[in-house]
């Protein structure tokens, strides 16, 4: 045999030599839940590891990270049920505690990369993305509240901007009310292709966000559909994003591939939390090796085409020295 693909796989050394696809603390970012008060710190019962912070040990929580060089983070707020209304008003008050802790986390570390999310689902009553009335999600009345706290973000220093409520044309609205207010070096990391996944029960429980009636289907995508991103991607693109993100990330790979394939902007992924809960328990049942699992999962979104990896495993595996 003239061709013996195993040679280069024979040792370590060249293995690691002709490795096609790498992972490293720059291509990953890592979702953090606030919670109001001090000294706070409870984790998610259904995601052993993580856990909601007060935004004072935010702070130091974000400190730790950067001392491992994982710089990127995404805020998510878990707000009282006695501030939520229904048009979301929480998330855009000045002193609410979601920028509160944007301007914390900037004020303390500059140098740190900020991505908000822009919806309404924390701080609405009805528990949705988007105004309901009639039984109905309404679209274009929503931009007006994303525009709002698009814009609150941006003015507590936020570095992108992360709408994934999944409206009709809020790249684009969002994208005019940060350049008409002097905020047109603010990202947008769209939420392009986002589906409505059995995937994010234990991310609702964190944020105490699922919808207290209906479902999310009219808004977000049918799982069985691939070729609609396309449609999404393009949209988003002419309507001003930076980058585009398809959540969830495992069982849509062949979405992260097929966005890559068809657009020049920056992936990312999002690595939910009921892919992060199932490998949890799989590892607390002796059932998998957590270091080659979690590792294998992250390559596979880079082999995909993603840039950027939003995951709860990013602190762990820089502090386990796992990549």
């Amino acid at each position: 045999m003239l061709q013996r693909p195993r040679r280069n796989r024979k040792s370590e050394v060249i293995r690691q030599m002709v490795q096609e696809t790498h992972v490293s603390a720059a291509n990953l970012i890592f979702p953090l839940f606030i919670v109001e008060g001090e000294n706070q710190k409870t984790e998610v019962s259904s995601m052993p590891g993580i856990f909601r912070y007060s935004v004072d040990n935010l702070l130091r929580e974000v400190e730790s990270c950067m001392k491992l060089g994982l710089n990127s983070f995404d805020l998510f707020p878990n707000i009282d049920e006695a501030l939520k209304d229904k048009y979301a008003t929480e998330g855009h008050r000045d002193e609410s505690l979601y920028l509160r802790a944007i301007r914390a986390v900037k004020n303390e570390f500059p140098e740190s990369c900020v991505v908000t999310d822009v919806a309404m689902d924390p701080y609405s009553s009805d528990g949705h993305d988007g105004i309901f009335e009639n039984g109905e999600i309404l679209n274009d009345e929503t931009l007006e509240v994303l525009g709002k706290m698009a814009l609150a973000h941006a003015q507590s220093g936020a570095d992108i901007i992360a709408p994934s409520d999944m409206m009709d044309g809020r790249v684009g609205y969002i994208r005019k009310v940060l350049d008409d207010a002097g905020y047109a070096g603010v990202s947008i990391m769209s939420y392009t292709a986002k589906y409505a996944s059995a995937f994010y029960g234990p991310f609702r429980d964190a944020l105490n966000s699922a919808p207290k009636f209906g479902d999310k289907k009219t808004y977000q995508m049918n799982p069985a559909n691939q070729r609609e991103a396309l449609i999404e991607a393009a949209l988003d693109e002419a309507e001003g994003a930076d980058f585009l993100m398809v959540k969830p990330g495992l069982p849509y790979l062949d979405v992260i591939k097929l966005l890559k394939d068809n657009t020049e902007l920056p992936i990312a992924a999002y690595n939910v939390s009921g892919e992060y809960a199932m490998i949890k328990a799989a590892v607390q049942n002796g059932w998998l090796n957590e270091q080659r699992s979690v590792t294998e999962v992250l390559a596979s979104f880079r082999r995909a085409g993603a840039s950027a990896i939003l995951t709860y495993h990013a602190k762990e595996v820089l502090l386990n020295k796992w990549l």
